[in-house]
């Protein structure tokens, strides 16, 4: 025991980094990050959990890079087998049963070592397989290869294609397609371009999808790896159908393989997700009473959970609510979005937490759906409660606005331009006014600093002057009539303007 668990350590610190990849996938371990941290993720992953099953897939990774004897060869194509497609045309016998070639070579002379499995597609639903995977062989030493393969359509399989309907102008919903990945025989294999791949069907160029544009400095950009469609340039007939595959021979093994597949659309997925896959609003609340479930153990009590209606996706109101079984959040996103990025760029990450999101395990919330259906447009915030239940919470800005308007008091509307709006009359003022501004010397516009005519009648007085400048200038404005009574009696004091110190309205 001891000594196989050394031996497998001994094995995994060997790997190159897609050997490491490979084994952790297969154990559902993460994939990503540096060698060494991968390094360590493997030895680990030994460590603790230590099986006969992981110990298979550690020697078989291990026997792929570094075989201990020449029995996997024969999957292999000979050096000196030429490629030419004369070749195929000049064994009658093989040509008349209709069997299927790579690189030359009839399919039963070269299986694979190992079955090589590729990941199903939510898109694509494989009806019949036309050629299995099979290893891409480079037989020289040079850096560009060329392989070949023939396979030929059965008039059912034609039949099929011709009676599709389409899904656009020119694209059927029944195609042949052609899919690579790596040469891999442990789990599932992803679609994987070899570098500079050029398909060509009947001496036909295909389509292959080019790269994402990135928009982050320093990042290269990156193809999305799909199937490649071939349909348009097929024999529908009994006639044999050539695919030819340019592909860069960098040290990575590839296989290919040529399937009739059924496509399907962002509104098939959804209508297939309404009928088989929506979690009732009672599982709902069950999984967030769990959640809020009070831990004696714990030192913090989680009394509410926030959850936002909007789509982190489009940050627009949720339409559709749809998370994945295996998140720990029950912040959703948008289903119909979510489904048609995928069909545009397949990722299949949950936007929320960026973990896997496979369509088999997308769900539709039953209660945050009945939940949109009872908010208005406003609400962009809940909390689910402890017991199941559900507040709405308001933006910060619309409190402040219900607390301006609760408690701000009504008071009438003063203009303090109409005559008599302050219940004083200026008739008083406007007298004395007059009477005092006739001298020629000094009156209400003569004085600097004195009160200006406002638009409308009115009277603007300047209220900044303190009482000492009451003594400036007192009497200097007085009538000559006055000047006879002023020895007698002493001048009443005035201020700095032609006017008693009295109410003064402004209007």
């Amino acid at each position: 025991m001891a000594a196989e668990l050394v031996e497998a350590m001994n094995m995994v610190k060997s790997f190159r980094v897609s050997d490491l990849q490979t084994l952790l996938a297969s154990m559902g371990r993460s994939k990503s990050g540096l060698k060494q941290d991968l390094v360590g993720r493997a030895l680990r992953l030994v460590q603790t959990e230590y099986s006969p099953e992981l110990l298979k897939n550690v020697r078989q990774l291990y026997e792929s890079r570094f075989p201990k004897s020449a029995a996997w060869l024969p999957a292999r194509r000979p050096e000196g087998v030429p490629v030419a497609y004369s070749s195929l045309s000049s064994s009658p016998s093989l040509t008349s049963q209709g069997a299927d070639y790579l690189n030359g070579i009839s399919k039963p002379l070269h299986a694979p070592a190992a079955e090589v499995r590729l990941v199903p597609l939510p898109f694509y639903q494989t009806l019949e397989t036309l050629l299995p995977p099979t290893e891409l062989i480079a037989h020289n030493s040079e850096k560009l290869q060329d392989s070949q393969c023939i396979f030929e359509l059965t008039p059912s399989q034609a039949d099929q294609i011709r009676n599709a309907s389409e899904l656009r102008p020119g694209i059927r919903s029944v195609q042949v397609v052609l899919r690579i990945c790596y040469s891999d025989p442990i789990g599932v294999q992803e679609d994987q371009y070899p570098p500079n791949i050029a398909v060509k069907v009947n001496q036909s160029y295909c389509h292959v999808p080019g790269y994402y544009p990135s928009n982050k400095p320093g990042v290269e950009p990156r193809r999305p790896c799909r199937p490649i469609n071939i349909t348009p340039w097929l024999h529908l007939s009994s006639v044999p159908n050539r695919a030819a595959i340019t592909w860069g021979n960098f040290g990575k093994r590839y296989s290919v393989a040529v399937y009739l597949v059924r496509v399907f659309t962002a509104a098939d997925l959804f209508n297939r997700l309404k009928l088989c896959s929506v979690e009732s609003a009672e599982r709902c609340r069950e999984r967030i009473q769990d959640k809020l479930r009070f831990d004696p153990e714990s030192e913090i009590a989680t009394t509410g959970l926030r959850v936002s209606l909007i789509c982190p996706l489009v940050k627009m109101r949720l339409g559709v609510p749809c998370r994945v079984l295996t998140c720990a959040h029950l912040q959703c996103f948008d289903a119909v979005f979510f489904l048609q990025m995928n069909e545009k760029k397949p990722t299949w990450t949950c936007p929320v937490c960026d973990k896997p999101a496979p369509f088999e395990l997308l769900t539709i919330d039953g209660l945050l759906s009945e939940i949109l259906k009872e908010t208005s447009e406003d609400i962009e915030e809940i909390e689910y409660l402890t017991d199941g239940s559900w507040r709405p919470i308001r933006d910060d800005k619309e409190k402040d606005r219900e607390r301006e308007r609760s408690n701000t008091p009504e008071y009438p509307v003063v203009d303090i331009c109409i005559p008599e709006a302050n219940g004083h009359s200026p008739a008083h003022s406007s007298t004395s006014l007059s009477g005092r501004s006739g001298s020629g010397s000094v009156g209400m516009s003569g004085v600097a600093g004195g009160p200006a005519a406002a638009p409308g009648g009115g009277v603007v007085v300047d209220l900044t002057l303190d009482s000492s400048s009451e003594e400036e200038g007192g009497g200097a404005g007085g009538d000559s009539d006055d000047t006879e009574d002023s020895a007698d009696s002493p001048a009443p004091k005035r201020g700095r303007y032609n006017y008693d110190k009295d109410l003064v309205t402004a209007y």
